[in-house]
């Protein structure tokens, strides 16, 4: 494993950074503290520019190098936490009650921090590095404020890479998918308008509940019998809201979920077929059935040279054998997406061997993945914006 010698050297320091990050974690457009750390730690690392406030609590550093390219290259890290109660018995726990790092980006933060104290100190590429630090991944679109807020036209950028740590696996290994590596979302809200009356007389009423059931189990059809089985694709009903009494029939009933899809196309066939559902069975029971189906996440497509160029940085750090491009389809979402639709990036996973999955309340990030990630973060940077020859230091 060869990570580079000063972030080796800072990991202590970095390792006290991440340890503080985990225990005051940060929901999503709140993580004003953590958004202040960064900015004081890049600011007294002598970035040429430090912008906070970037999508409500994002920061993006500008870090210039010794050459004189016009080459922008920018690495993102996502600094939000969930709504969970920690569970890890780590001595570094969160002490913010119900709110957890439970996905790591405490240490997706640390390990971008790491990257840019280090090339802040070397500056030993040709170009300008920007250094995304994004508020608000879990769901709440915060790459698409940051978007919406002009980031690529204030901070432009020729290429975009990210990362994400995977637990349960060996210490010193990373891979992606070249194209598509994680899938797009929907999330759906539907409320079905029918007619109360009394749990004695189900005659005078127009069931919401009874409606809602067998809603819900032909929305189980669409894609098994409207998607090519060759097209990867999840519809689920993950809430039913309904009733309040024993012996009253509900008038209304609420069914809300999501759909993971790999193809722009199948996602419009899906919207297309819950839609006609809807209006088939508010025709059939006399009632009125409103559908919201809404993109939160777009499709994680992994373009072909920044693809390459990820792994070479990852290979360089933990050697090539340790180092794949077969990782499986992912159905979960990542709205990292939503920038590399705007510029060509890459998006790598970096294993560790945490003992508990993702957004579980027992998640640990195992700190040894630290200098790892800031060190192929630092790779790309130098690799896709070499100094000439003489020019290093």
């Amino acid at each position: 494993m060869a990570v580079i010698d000063f972030i080796s050297q800072k990991a202590p320091e970095m390792r006290a950074v991440f340890e503080d990050l985990h225990r005051h974690p940060e929901i999503g457009f709140q993580e004003s503290r953590t958004a202040a750390i960064v900015e004081k730690l890049l600011t007294d690392w002598g970035f040429d520019e430090v912008h906070p406030g970037v999508g409500t609590t994002g920061v993006v550093g500008i870090l210039r190098g010794k050459g004189q390219g016009n080459r922008r290259i920018g690495l993102r890290a996502d600094m939000d936490a969930l709504p969970i109660l920690e569970d890890s018995g780590l001595a570094y726990a969160s002490q913010t009650p119900g709110t957890m790092h439970a996905c790591g980006h405490d240490g997706h933060t640390t390990m971008l921090l790491s990257a840019a104290q280090y090339l802040a100190a070397s500056r030993n590429f040709d170009g300008t590095a920007v250094f995304i630090f994004q508020p608000a991944e879990e769901g709440l679109g915060g790459a698409r404020r940051m978007i919406a807020e002009q980031l690529f036209e204030r901070f432009p950028c020729d290429e975009v890479y990210g990362m994400h740590n995977a637990p349960m696996s060996p210490l010193g290994r990373a891979r992606l998918r070249r194209g598509p590596m994680m899938a797009g979302a929907a999330f759906f809200d539907i409320t079905i308008n029918g007619k109360g009356a009394h749990g004695a007389a189900p005659n005078l009423s127009r069931d919401a509940l009874v409606i809602g059931a067998e809603l819900v189990g032909q929305l189980q059809t669409v894609v098994s019998r409207n998607v090519d089985p060759v097209h990867p694709c999840v519809l689920s009903c993950t809430q039913f809201h309904t009733g309040s009494a024993y012996n009253v029939i509900p008038g209304e009933a609420k069914i809300a979920g999501t759909v993971r899809y790999f193809n722009d196309e199948v996602m419009a066939l899906v919207d297309t077929r819950m839609r006609e559902l809807c209006a088939g069975l508010a025709a059939g029971h006399g009632v009125s059935i409103e559908i919201d189906i809404r993109n939160v996440f777009n499709v994680l497509d992994n373009a072909a040279e920044p693809a390459q160029a990820m792994l070479d940085a990852a290979a360089e750090v933990l050697g090539a054998e340790n180092v794949s491009d077969d990782g499986p389809l992912l159905m979960g979402s990542e709205d990292f997406a939503d920038m590399m639709r705007i510029v060509p990036g890459a998006y790598i996973n970096v294993m560790h061997p945490g003992p508990q999955p993702v957004h579980n309340p027992g998640f640990v990030l195992d700190p040894e993945v630290l200098p790892i990630g800031a060190s192929i973060y630092a790779r790309v940077i130098e690799n896709r914006m070499p100094l000439a020859r003489g020019e290093a230091a």
